[in-house]
């Protein structure tokens, strides 16, 4: 192992930089291969969760903030995600740099998850924007699903069959019901 990584960091990064890659390349599929938006965000939790993406992505990716007790009980900042920001005028994500993001802050990895956080918003937006998806779900809360979908368990069918009832459950929480 260290023959092609130098440092247990350097392993755990490129770990990171090949799942976030992954969870793009299979948004971006889910975008070009569903015309109903629902079906789309659907489709890519879906495939998310039985490929097993997302279980080892980095936790500056699925940190979710929690508003101060000054800002309001129990509300989340308008983002909701530390790194998951609006760049003014424009609307578009942008990742935020963390202090705490040592050597998992590098300029390939942060590209890297800028691209699944816009790629995931697209999913999102579409979905939100068709009434299909609740408006307080945020990119970082799909991201987290995909993150938690899929318990460990030691029987691969109890697993496989574990992870689609979960995400069945979590998908009728995410979609948006009529008044």
């Amino acid at each position: 192992m260290y023959r092609r990584f130098p440092s247990k960091d350097v392993l755990v990064r490129r770990i990171a930089e090949e799942e976030t890659s992954r969870l793009t390349d299979q948004a971006r599929s889910a975008l070009g291969q569903e015309d109903e938006p629902w079906s789309a965000l659907s489709r890519f939790l879906r495939t998310s969760v039985a490929s097993g993406a997302g279980r080892l992505l980095p936790p500056q990716v699925l940190r979710v903030g929690v508003a101060d007790e000054g800002e309001g009980a129990g509300l989340l900042d308008e983002a909701r995600v530390p790194q998951q920001r609006t760049q003014p005028g424009t609307g578009e994500l942008r990742l935020v740099p963390e202090e705490s993001a040592g050597s998992l802050g590098s300029a390939e990895y942060d590209a890297g998850a800028t691209a699944l956080l816009e790629v995931v918003g697209q999913l999102v937006d579409r979905a939100r924007a068709a009434g299909q998806l609740r408006a307080d779900v945020s990119v970082s809360d799909v991201l987290l699903v995909i993150a938690t979908a899929a318990p460990s368990l030691p029987d691969a069918a109890q697993q496989a069959a574990a992870s689609a009832r979960l995400l069945d459950i979590l998908l009728e929480g995410l979609r948006s019901r009529p008044l």
